[in-house]
């Protein structure tokens, strides 16, 4: 029972602040602090505002009081205890189906520990508290306390809590051909005795697949930890023309279900034939004589996942020596999330983003919150720069003393490890909100990593916009990235010039032009002796290429031997350097149907493109996923040699008493080929008037400056250039200028001309002042465009375009709507993989496998945290 006193500070904090009781379409956030990522079973517990239903930890509780005047909190503190070995054994049950959570499924969440919740009360700012139950606390307070406990928490109703492997109906199923006569061994009549089952082709007896239009049984293919078949059943769907896509996996089929894969390209996944029984009876097998002998395809990918270590980071096989602290926290994958995982990892490493958002910004940022701060991307970037910067991640304190840890699945010991570590965190608020109103960002499928920072990059832009005075003053976020490009168009009738600056481009798309690669030779000798063992297989030839004769002994049952996956050499990939890459973006192209203004109708026209400014960080996506002729979506495996010098060369070559820009140059010019020949080169190149010189970028990359040179040292314009310009309509005067301001070189004097049509008089007559006094009408035309830029929004932050890599996202799988995400980042003298909550020392980064490349001007310092 309260006393007398409490209930009346709580009566009069009530009619102060008087609680509300949320509905059903209220959204309470009740699971996480609205400025952290303290929960409940954070140390201090959580307090949940009765008037608004938003939480808060102990370091920020006061702060919410002082900004909203509400008094009255429900303060929960959750502690968690180990379960008993007997509770333990009901958690740790096999799955049974490829599933993330659900019966039978992958229990990703299941608890390793009961947890005991205390509740309470809490009067602000007397810090008067009342444990909870108290029948005797005012109706209206118990009624607004149960409506929250009672609610699902925000986070809850955004969440997915359950993923499952959806199948589709197969669009070839309804009307799919059957053969008259099989293709197969056994022709209409398929055994229902497993032991009479092999591959048609080869006579293997494991993991066999029936075609339903042709009854040829064939191996499956290959999986990537190197088990499963020998893709007998594709090759024989390709032979006959791809006319046949359906297949069944015998030794699944059941009166209820079996695995159906459909080898369509538009397809290419396991489907649903609903016709199965009856496919099925047109070879003679009655599904419900026959039993499952065979492990479904889910089964089989359970058990490697189950196989696979998700605790240990490896690179080519080497464990990595793991990292936490500030600046080295990780996410936690959401499911599907490792791509918005890797963007803010790489955002967070430029000190922009650092300076407007990080701790220094956060206590302004979090006072001047509007009433709901989980709508506030402003707030939710602080918050998380927070967690990233200060490793402030709300974690459960560790046991106490004496206390037994469960084990997790495939981990320590008992009591070796902490139940959670403080060196992760999750962004369910951010991405949440980021996603919301969004039809993809706002689901659980797997999204480009590019696609989502441009879309970031433009909410960050209009949140900051609205934010004001609340920010740290300066230009946008995405002015860190955004740079101009200046089109050139020439039209090739009249020879008249165009041009056209564009802004606020974030990202440098770039080809890779397949026909510049360096090792052309060993990779045609590599496709030749592919296209050999393809040939081979298709001939059902037993031969081993590159062996000193034919394998031992033939297969089973009258098989064919065919190349084993032992049998097969390394893959050998096309190597682009990075510099054909960007040459391929700045080539000159042709225009079909220009619309010539000068000409007064549609003809042909040449265009290029170049860097106009060059912004602080550099973004680079290497465009490796395209569409092929068949709508499917294909990867490019084509890794770029990057112009980066290999650093232990660098270091070998200066230790001899060479430059650190002629060693570098040396290495590059080697594509990073070793100390012994970069040695070579050197020897060779070291009295080049460049080789001390800093390493250049692409000049095809710089837009042409417009920049008088000096009138004394400007040579006489020739007769012949001063002809062909006047031929283009200019005066004799505007020529000579023209021609002076560009060293005497036509081509340039042409755009010069074209790009000063706007004030080409004030232009000429600038060229006809003394050298200071240009300098002087220079400078203010300068100041001119600087107002003219200013007026229509922030400029770019341009700068001197030599870049070294920052970091880089990398992404696993045959495109971007699958597979996984990871970033690479550069922290001083070492490399950093984040891979979502596992951070470590990078030994070997692959730089050549990048998706996104973030590039640092030269000129913009790093501050120690970022490095």
């Amino acid at each position: 029972m309260a006393e007398v006193r409490t209930l009346e500070v709580v009566r009069a904090a009530m009619r102060a602040s008087p609680p509300r009781v949320p509905g059903p379409v209220d959204r309470v956030y009740k699971d996480e602090c609205a400025f952290s990522f303290d929960t409940p079973l954070s140390p201090g517990g959580l307090f949940v505002n009765l008037a608004s239903w938003q939480a808060y930890g102990t370091t920020y509780v006061e702060l919410d009081h002082q900004r909203t005047g509400c008094r009255l909190y429900l303060h929960e503190q959750w502690t968690r205890v180990p379960l008993t070995e007997a509770e333990r054994a009901d958690v740790d049950v096999r799955p049974e189906k490829l599933a993330l959570g659900g019966a039978g499924g992958f229990q990703v969440d299941a608890e390793q520990w009961t947890v005991q919740k205390a509740a309470e009360l809490v009067v602000l700012p007397e810090s008067v508290t009342v444990a909870l139950p108290c029948p005797d606390l005012p109706e209206v307070v118990l009624a607004a306390i149960a409506a929250v406990q009672a609610h699902d928490s925000a986070a809850t109703l955004d969440k997915v809590a359950v993923w499952e492997e959806d199948r589709r109906v197969s669009r070839y199923a309804a009307a799919l051909p059957q053969l008259p006569e099989g293709l197969g061994r056994w022709g209409r009549q398929v055994p229902a005795d497993p032991a009479k089952w092999a591959c048609d082709e080869t006579g293997v007896t494991e993991n066999l697949w029936l075609n339903l239009s042709t009854g040829f049984i064939g191996s499956g293919r290959q999986n990537w930890d190197g088990s499963g078949g020998n893709g007998a059943a594709m090759r024989h769907y390709e032979a006959t023309g791809r006319r046949y896509p359906l297949a069944v996996k015998l030794g699944t089929i059941t009166p209820h279900s079996a695995d159906v894969y459909s080898y369509a390209p538009d397809e290419d996944d396991m489907v649903l034939d609903p016709g199965l029984a009856d496919h099925l009876a047109h070879w003679g097998i009655n599904v419900a004589s026959l039993q499952k002998t065979e492990k479904t395809m889910a089964e089989l990918q359970i058990d490697l996942n189950m196989s696979f270590e998700f605790d240990r980071i490896t690179e080519a096989g080497a464990a990595l020596q793991p990292l936490s602290g500030p600046g080295y926290v990780g996410l936690y994958n959401l499911g599907n999330s490792c791509y918005m995982n890797s963007v803010l990892q790489a955002l967070w490493s430029v000190p922009a983003v650092r300076a407007r958002y990080g701790p220094a910004a956060a206590p302004g940022i979090f006072r001047s919150a509007p009433p709901d701060p989980a709508s506030d991307l402003v707030t939710q970037m602080a918050k998380l720069g927070v967690a990233l910067m200060e490793a402030r991640t709300g974690a459960p304190p560790l046991l106490p003393p004496g206390a037994a840890a469960p084990a997790a699945p495939g981990g320590p010991a008992n009591g070796a490890e902490p139940m959670q570590s403080d060196a992760a965190t999750h962004a369910h608020a951010f991405k949440s909100l980021v996603g919301r109103g969004h039809p993809e960002y706002s689901s659980s499928r797997q999204q480009d990593a590019e696609e989502y920072l441009r879309y970031l990059l433009d909410l960050l832009k209009a949140a900051e916009q609205a934010a004001g005075t609340r920010l740290v003053p300066g230009p946008p976020t995405a002015a860190a990235f955004a740079f101009d490009t200046e089109d050139r168009v020439q039209c090739t009738e009249t020879g008249r010039l165009s041009y056209r600056r564009t802004h606020d481009n974030y990202v440098l798309g770039l080809s890779i032009p397949l026909e510049a690669a360096v090792n052309k030779d060993v990779l045609e000798g590599f496709q030749e002796r592919e296209a050999k063992r393809a040939r081979l297989r298709d001939e059902q030839a037993a031969a081993y290429i590159g062996a000193a004769g034919p394998p031992d002994g033939g297969a089973p049952n009258g098989g064919i031997s065919v190349v084993s996956s032992d049998s097969q050499e390394e893959r050998v990939l096309p190597r682009v350097p990075f510099g054909a890459c960007l040459e391929r973006w700045a080539e000159e192209g042709t225009v079909e149907d220009y619309d010539s203004i000068a000409a007064g109708h549609k003809t042909r026209a040449l265009r290029r493109t170049r860097l106009a400014t060059f912004p602080p960080f550099l973004l680079v996506q290497l465009r490796r996923y395209h569409v092929a002729e068949d709508w499917t979506p294909k990867k490019l495996e084509a890794p770029p040699a990057l112009t980066e010098p290999d650093p232990e060369t660098v270091a070998a070559l200066v230790g001899m008493g060479f430059s650190e820009n002629g060693s570098k140059r040396a290495a590059l010019a080697t594509q990073n080929g070793g100390t012994e020949a970069s040695m070579e080169w050197v020897l060779a190149h070291m009295e080049d008037a460049d080789f001390n010189d800093p390493l250049p970028l692409s000049p095809a990359l710089v837009a042409p400056a417009s920049s008088a040179p000096d009138q004394a040292s400007a040579p006489a314009p020739s007769p012949e250039s001063l002809a062909m310009l006047e031929s283009m309509g200019f005066s004799q005067k505007e020529a000579a200028a023209a021609l002076q301001a560009c060293s005497g070189s036509l081509e340039r004097a042409a755009d010069w001309l074209f790009s000063h049509a706007g004030d080409l008089a004030a232009a000429v007559a600038a060229m006809d002042q003394p050298p200071a006094a240009a300098g002087a009408a220079s400078v203010a035309a300068s100041a001119a465009d600087a107002s003219a830029a200013a007026a229509d929004g922030p400029g770019a932050d341009d700068g001197e375009g030599r870049y070294e890599l920052l970091g880089f996202v990398s992404h696993m799988g045959a495109s971007t709507a699958c597979g996984h995400y990871v970033v690479h980042l550069r922290r001083g003298e070492r490399w950093v993989i984040f891979n979502d909550d596992k951070v470590a020392v990078s030994a070997d980064p692959p730089r050549e496998l990048g998706y996104l490349y973030v590039f640092r001007r030269t000129d913009v310092a790093l501050p120690d945290a970022a490095v």
